[in-house]
């Protein structure tokens, strides 16, 4: 087991890689019975290995990351007679870990919270940092509140239970932490992709150590996103653009795209591509990225029509006014921020997307 700390303004937060759900009860404050919030289908695989405690269950996808699935628990939380020393632990992926750590976070001002992470892509992106919240209509987490767990448990034996598309979900967020900050990790990534795809042991729990090893490293320089934390957007601003394509109901046939990682997975290649047109990559270094992805089962093709991508991302959260910060690559392993222009953006989406 390797432990990461994050010292954030409102305490510390520690995040366990390789701990077992079985050891949960080591984490929970002495003698508090802690409310459990998870999902259906990770109660249905777990509960038996569950604390003792009331078990609150929501539903499962991005549909179900709303205000009224806050409302709902925070009028189960009042029936339960939950105070200001109750302590809240949200077992599931990334959609259980952002709904439980805002609802902790305003109910009665705040109270305790922890995860077990049981994703993929919770464990290196969702549950660390301590961004929670919830999506209002199509737009990603819109409503929300910097707020760190006091702990995080990365169960890597839950990830068993993974379909292989969730899977690939969760190492494209990996990939994206190698291309921001460490050329070593992915130069591991490529000469392991099947063990990785396959779930190795030793090979998972480097990547899961490594990216959990960068997150928390670049939240604790910047918790609250105002300078560093901005690097981890790297691929996302046009990946969240695909993401709400993609939970548009209107928009059926693109629905087998659906999933934060291949949403993101485009939104890198973009990103990549943007960088290469800026003097930062050159092709071989757009092609390494986009043959690691593919291998990694994510989608490249840029095959969205421009109009919808740029209508998407003009709701971006990281706008300010006419401007944006978008995330580049100088080189493969080192990311940079700069404030660019929507028009920039547009021009850019312009020439690529068909």
């Amino acid at each position: 087991m390797k432990t990461f700390q994050v010292n954030g303004q409102q305490g510390l937060s520690y995040i366990h890689v390789g701990e077992s759900l079985s050891n949960i009860n080591s984490y929970i404050p002495p003698g508090v019975t802690p409310v459990i919030i998870t999902d259906e289908n990770i109660k249905g695989l777990y509960g038996n290995k569950f604390p003792d405690g009331p078990v609150l269950t929501i539903g499962t996808g991005e549909k179900i990351k709303t205000l009224a699935t806050v409302e709902n628990l925070l009028k189960q939380l009042i029936s339960l007679y939950c105070d200001r020393g109750s302590f809240i632990l949200g077992i599931g992926g990334g959609i259980v870990t952002d709904i439980v750590g805002f609802v902790a976070s305003i109910f009665l001002r705040g109270v305790r919270f922890g995860f077990v992470s049981t994703s993929l892509l919770s464990q290196v992106d969702a549950s660390v940092g301590g961004k929670n919240g919830v999506n209002l209509s199509a737009f990603k987490n819109m409503v929300g509140v910097f707020n760190q767990p006091e702990f995080v448990i990365c169960d890597l034996d839950l990830l068993k239970t993974l379909p292989k598309a969730e899977i690939s979900n969760g190492l494209a967020e990996i990939v994206k932490h190698s291309l921001i900050c460490d050329a070593d990790l992915l130069a591991f990534i490529e000469n392991n992709r099947q063990k990785a795809l396959d779930l190795d042991r030793d090979t998972i729990f480097r990547l899961v150590a490594d990216s959990v090893a960068i997150k928390s490293r670049v939240v604790q320089q910047d918790e609250k996103e105002s300078g560093e934390r901005r690097k981890l957007n790297f691929g996302h601003t046009i990946g969240h653009a695909v993401e709400k394509l993609n939970q548009d109901k209107s928009n059926k046939e693109q629905q087998v795209q659906a999933g934060h990682g291949r949403a993101v997975s485009l939104g890198m290649v973009a990103a990549a591509l943007f960088s290469q047109k800026k003097g930062m990559l050159s092709q071989k270094d757009v092609d390494r990225i986009t043959a690691l992805l593919k291998g990694l089962n994510l989608p490249v093709e840029l095959d969205y029509k421009a109009d919808q991508i740029i209508k998407a991302a003009s709701r971006d959260k990281k706008k300010q006014g006419s401007s944006l910060y978008f995330v580049f690559l100088e080189c493969l392993g080192k990311a940079r921020v700069e404030k660019i222009s929507y028009a920039e953006m547009n021009d850019f989406i312009t020439s690529v997307f068909t």
